[in-house]
């Protein structure tokens, strides 16, 4: 696959292939995007994982990617899932960085909470019997 080839690759009624060599694949939808991704198994099951947008993510980066994803199963590691954790991992520290910004607690336990433009601070008592309701409370509030 060369990367002439896949500019003159127009699109069509339906979504149609470019193949590569080891599984590597451009799919070409009828709005002219193009979309690399990989096929594999794991556990008998197809799976594809996608890898970029063309001309983004050149035919050789593309190769790279598959190349590594590849490595991957060969460890034993799903690529999917490892993105997947990646994700909920990257999620969940952009949360607690948002937390952080909204809640600060000084030195001598003051609390300051920022929602939006409002701001509440309260004193490091007040602060303690917060802490102290929470965790009388924490049994009896629903999760979620």
């Amino acid at each position: 696959m060369t990367d002439a080839a896949i500019r003159a690759a127009g699109p069509r009624a339906k979504i149609w292939r470019l193949y590569d060599s080891r599984g590597l694949i451009l799919e070409i939808h009828p709005s002219g995007g193009k979309y690399w991704r990989v096929k594999y198994r794991v556990g008998g099951r197809e799976k594809r994982l996608a890898l970029g947008v063309f001309p983004d993510v050149t035919v050789s980066e593309a190769r790279k990617r598959r190349d590594e994803a590849r490595k991957l199963l060969v460890a034993g590691i799903d690529p999917a899932e490892l993105r997947k954790e990646e994700r909920i991992a990257q999620r969940d520290e952009q949360d607690r960085r948002e937390a952080a910004m909204r809640f600060t607690l000084d030195s001598d336990g003051a609390l300051s909470l920022r929602l939006g433009k409002r701001c509440m601070n309260m004193t490091g008592a007040e602060t303690a019997e917060l802490r102290v309701f929470l965790d009388a409370t924490r049994a009896v509030i629903p999760k979620g």
